[in-house]
């Protein structure tokens, strides 16, 4: 629907369960502010960005804004933060001042926390920026922002969901040694898929020690700690004798090894049925027909076929 009110055009876009209301205009840099209570952290200053913006003329998606709620003729960002920054840095550190003014669709009213929050995501999730990595971090800052009741209710998430998502954002901040938080994230998830068994507190921060001194360097030998800890001459080597992951397996007798790496494989498997189980159905419904995700489930099956085959009588 489109209307006419004060010499601007209006317009009807629904994003979730929100219907807003919104004129498009060009406004100055300087008529912006950031949403302090935005869900997304990290690096903003992106090179590669900027030369988008300058390949083409100018920002190609305006960004969503309401008017400030505390300034006078100001807009508060509701989404556009990273073009919003390298914009600025184009103006003030490249003196590319044809970019001083950049295209907005203003929302005729100030939203609520939630509503924000939920167009935020909304808009994230159409436009396919929604990965698993980022999920963790947003999940853990919509809880800080609006407590986890609010939070499942925004992400359509369980609270059990919601605090397997916050947990592994927690436990991500311990690594010190990663320039980036997706590396961290990607760490964080490996060690939460093990079971609460393992994750015993002096595992976890030997863990933590080691990757965050380069001692373990690839994320895929965390699986191997289901071997270790199931032996408690292993167990030692690890914990107390601080050998390698690789030399403590080596501490395990020849038949007991054997044994390990068999019930290794069927926790691997259990853990695969635990995280396919834990997925959102709301999330199932917008994977239907993905080419992708059925190609690899088709993987996955042939694979436990012949997995099946080999280890039956």
């Amino acid at each position: 629907m489109v209307t006419a009110k004060n010499s601007k055009i209006r317009h009807e876009r629904r994003l979730g369960e929100s219907i807003l209301n919104y004129y498009r205009d060009t406004v100055e840099l300087c008529d912006l502010s950031p949403n302090d209570n935005q869900p997304r952290l990290g690096k903003l200053d992106d090179l590669e960005l900027q030369r988008q913006i300058e390949g083409n003329g100018g920002i190609f998606e305006p960004l969503l804004v309401e008017p400030h709620p505390n300034k006078r003729l100001k807009f508060r960002i509701i989404d556009g933060h990273r073009r919003w920054v390298n914009s600025k840095l184009l103006v003030e550190e490249h003196s590319k001042i044809e970019f001083a003014r950049i295209p907005v669709d203003v929302i005729d009213r100030t939203l609520t926390d939630e509503e924000r929050l939920r167009v935020w995501i909304c808009i994230h999730r159409q436009r396919k920026e929604w990965d698993a990595r980022e999920k963790e971090m947003v999940a853990f800052r919509l809880v800080q922002i609006v407590g986890k009741a609010s939070a499942a209710n925004i992400l359509g998430l369980s609270i059990r969901q919601l605090e397997k998502l916050c947990e592994t954002f927690d436990l991500s901040t311990r690594f010190s040694c990663f320039s980036d938080g997706k590396s961290a994230i990607t760490w964080a998830r490996e060690i939460k898929r093990l079971s609460k068994k393992i994750l015993t507190p002096s595992i976890v921060d030997e863990v933590v020690r080691r990757v965050n001194e380069r001692e373990i360097t690839n994320s895929k030998e965390i699986r191997k700690l289901r071997q270790i800890v199931k032996d408690p001459i292993a167990e030692d080597a690890f914990l107390n004798k601080k050998l390698s992951i690789n030399r403590a397996l080596g501490s395990i007798p020849t038949q007991a090894a054997a044994s390990v790496q068999s019930q290794g494989l069927t926790s691997d498997i259990q853990s695969l049925c635990d995280c396919i189980r834990s997925q959102s159905w709301t999330e199932l419904i917008k994977l239907k027909d993905d080419p992708e995700l059925l190609r690899r489930i088709e993987e996955a099956q042939d694979l436990l076929k012949q997995l099946k085959k080999s280890v039956s009588k």
